[in-house]
């Protein structure tokens, strides 16, 4: 029993793991996305040196904003999905399945 105890918590860690790999490949994508977006808007005005580099911090302070939200949000996640299963008295296997299809987003798990 010890054993299915080990693996249970391995595969939860690994669910958790898979459900945040994509979510912070999309934080890279949408931080890329936003230099670019920022470099093209303070081309277009002109900008250059320390009016170029003020602009540059407030645009792209506006996406870390972002990003810190996102990762708020999936941690918040967590805890209603942990808070879930518990109240629900979920072991083993069916905690597992709970919490995989509750991190994926799904409404069927509520």
């Amino acid at each position: 029993m010890r054993g299915s105890t080990g693996v249970l918590t391995l595969a939860a860690a690994l669910v958790i793991l898979t459900a945040q790999a994509p979510l912070a490949r999309a934080d890279e994508n949408s931080q890329q996305a936003k230099m670019t977006s920022c470099n093209a808007d303070a081309s277009a005005k002109g900008l250059k040196g320390d009016d170029r580099s003020a602009f540059m911090k407030t645009c792209l302070s506006h996406s870390a904003t972002t990003s810190s939200t996102k990762t708020n949000s999936q941690q918040e996640k967590m805890k209603t999905c942990n808070a879930d299963a518990t109240a629900k008295g979920l072991k083993g296997d069916d905690r597992s399945a709970f919490m995989k299809t509750c991190l994926s987003g799904s409404s069927a798990a509520h």
